[in-house]
């Protein structure tokens, strides 16, 4: 597929999902309004954790990954790794804090990120997760992530920080289901215009949805037109088989 092409379907297709989700708001805050017994959350086939969080980027990258699986205190190690980067099945409430989705478990984001996120990043993930897992609230993990940073505890987002979600089994949310494989840029809180995000032509995605949230960061994505194992993308933003 031209690659502009797949561009401009990717953004038509994020922005319908936005659509979607709104239409659904309403059903999804009272299907979702507080947290499922926590075992939904969890995968009980551990290598399947596993593969699953490889699937995050191609082989040739994640295969050297360490791997972080979830259990009920928070993401553990369960494969040493060797070029730096980590990979992990993100859940829910990795959301914006008012997504109606914060609470949905069938969610499952496969991500890889590189080692400045690594660094940066992934404490952010790690910490919510820890947070809501000892039962606090989505206030009370709001305050004590906001603690952390005012401590230094937690630093801003590391220059080349990114990561890969190239997955096509992982499940962003009833909206948009898989979406569509892409990369993702981490940077301190920036305007759109920094990375001409969002105009006319641009490949590149503000992920505006995380805008109000208490880690200081600012997402931009780029799409790609195949999945981690290479299968190419059809306009529908599914796999080809």
């Amino acid at each position: 597929m031209n690659r502009r092409i797949a561009k401009s379907i990717a953004l038509v297709t994020l922005l319908f999902a936005g659509a979607v989700d709104r239409t659904l708001a309403q059903d999804a805050k009272a299907l979702y309004a507080s947290m499922a017994p926590r075992d939904r959350y969890f995968i009980a086939d551990r290598d399947a954790e596993i593969a699953l969080a490889r699937s995050a980027a191609p082989p040739a990258l994640s295969g050297d990954a360490e791997i972080l699986v979830l259990n009920k205190d928070g993401y553990q190690k369960a494969v040493e790794g060797k070029n730096g980067f980590t990979c992990l099945v993100e859940r829910s409430w990795m959301s914006p804090i008012d997504s109606p989705e914060f609470w949905n478990p069938r969610m499952r984001g496969p991500v890889c990120y590189n080692p400045p996120a690594v660094r940066t990043i992934l404490p952010y993930r790690i910490l919510r997760t820890k947070l809501l897992l000892s039962g606090l609230s989505k206030a009370q993990m709001v305050d004590q992530v906001q603690t952390a940073l005012s401590k230094s505890q937690l630093a801003p987002p590391e220059p080349g920080a990114m990561s890969y979600m190239m997955s096509k089994d992982g499940y962003l949310g009833d909206g948009v289901q898989h979406w569509h494989p892409h990369l993702m840029f981490h940077l301190p809180r920036t305007s759109s215009l920094s990375w001409g995000a969002d105009l006319a032509g641009s490949p590149v995605l503000r992920d505006d949805r995380f805008a109000e949230g208490p880690e200081p960061e600012t997402i931009f994505m780029v799409t790609v037109d195949h999945w981690s194992d290479g299968t190419p993308v059809d306009a529908s933003g599914d796999h080809q088989h």
